[in-house]
């Protein structure tokens, strides 16, 4: 049978495209199913900004009434750049391993993108560069941590086999809290700061605007790197309900200078630990096993989604002094919450210095996602 290609054009259709990936691993153990309510508001518009303000479309492929995969395109106009090419987004990719359905999905979708004037796609992102970014092409053993993707080892053949080639890696580092700290990193952290320097907890009574300060930083640290998009005052708003419900005061940490908040790191509770055996499902019985490993059992390991340093610090001692001070803050209470396990990531390949500071603490890099690109010439197919 040909692979049929079919555009999503209602709720009952999402939930088919959403529930692809539960097929396409469904014999990989270390994929973890995300929780089908939460990827149903992600995909909504009116609970994600980033659906509001872009152009998106999904795909599926289906063959003798099955469905076997998946694509989304995505046109953020925050992404264009007024020197360069339209820049696309494919992300969502999950199929089958076979390169007809492959084929058929990137015909879809640089198809459109093509029909929309993009000229280069970057990805895969799923769906904004700020969400779930680069494809897995190394460490498949190890489960992935909350907001990570975790894809079959097949994927980057058929993704490369159409045309894409490297534009970046991005690493996952672990760090064990278990291991002492190395002798060098111990008297970095002793040395004193500044007396302009106050290393404090986030304030919960003064919550939205402390998340506000998060992402003035990060989009202030971050605003130079090869496709950076800024978050949004909306995808602010939305980041603050998110994060809400998981926040923990002790895990989240500013530096100040003379009062100025000038860097940050947020620490969160992995949450795939306590939902990998639910199927995706709350209920019935998913909600209360989810809420007993995280206010009673406990979960081992966290993830760092969040964190920077004002880039008017950049080069300097302190700009170099606060990623390891901000560790350091945490990692003590991390300890006392009965987590293991740090990831923190994503990390740029090229970030010499951040790599550095974590290798120094004897983290380990363990995961590798790839961004790809490629440049649309005129031969691509025209797909509304």
């Amino acid at each position: 049978m040909t692979v049929e290609i079919i555009p999503i054009t209602d709720k009952a259709e999402l939930r088919r495209f959403i529930r692809v990936p539960f097929l396409v691993h469904k014999n990989d153990r270390t994929w973890v199913p995300p929780l089908l309510s939460e990827r149903e508001e992600a995909f909504t518009p009116s609970k994600n900004e980033f659906l509001r303000r872009s152009e998106v479309r999904f795909w599926m492929a289906r063959r003798d009434g099955k469905d076997i995969g998946r694509i989304s395109a995505q046109i953020d106009p925050l992404a264009q750049k007024e020197d360069g090419p339209a820049i696309g987004h494919f992300g969502c990719l999950s199929a089958i391993d076979d390169p007809e359905v492959f084929g058929a999905l990137f015909e879809a979708a640089e198809g459109f993108l093509h029909s929309r004037g993009t000229r280069r796609v970057h990805g895969p992102f799923t769906l904004s560069i700020n969400e779930e970014t680069g494809l897995l092409i190394d460490g498949f053993d190890t489960q992935p941590m909350m907001m990570m993707g975790h894809d079959p080892v097949y994927l980057a053949d058929h993704v490369e086999a159409a045309g894409y080639r490297r534009q970046s890696d991005v690493l996952a580092y672990l760090l064990d809290l278990d291991r002492p700290l190395p002798k060098s990193a111990r008297n970095m952290l002793e040395r004193p700061l500044a007396s302009s320097v106050v290393m404090r907890r986030l304030n919960l009574k003064d919550y939205d605007n402390e998340v506000r300060r998060i992402v003035s930083i990060f989009n202030d640290a971050w605003s130079e790197n090869e496709g950076f998009v800024p978050m949004t005052e909306p995808e602010t708003d939305e980041l603050a309900t998110r994060l809400k419900l998981l926040l923990d005061e002790r895990l989240v940490w500013f530096a100040e200078v003379n009062g100025e908040p000038v860097a940050f790191i947020v620490v969160l509770p992995n949450i795939n630990e306590a939902i990998r055996d639910l199927d995706g499902r709350l209920f019935p019985f998913g909600i209360a096993k989810l809420l007993w490993r995280l206010k009673v059992k406990g979960l081992k390991s966290a993830r760092v989604p969040l964190m920077g340093v004002r880039k008017s610090l950049a080069g300097t001692v302190l700009g170099s002094a606060l990623p390891l001070q901000l560790i350091g803050a945490v990692w003590p209470n991390a300890k006392k919450l009965g987590f293991r396990w740090i990831e923190l990531s994503w990390i740029l390949e090229k970030n010499r210095p951040m790599r550095s500071i974590l290798e120094r603490l004897g983290a380990e890099a363990y995961k590798t996602y790839r961004i790809y690109e490629k440049a649309l010439d005129d031969g691509v197919a025209h797909l509304n």
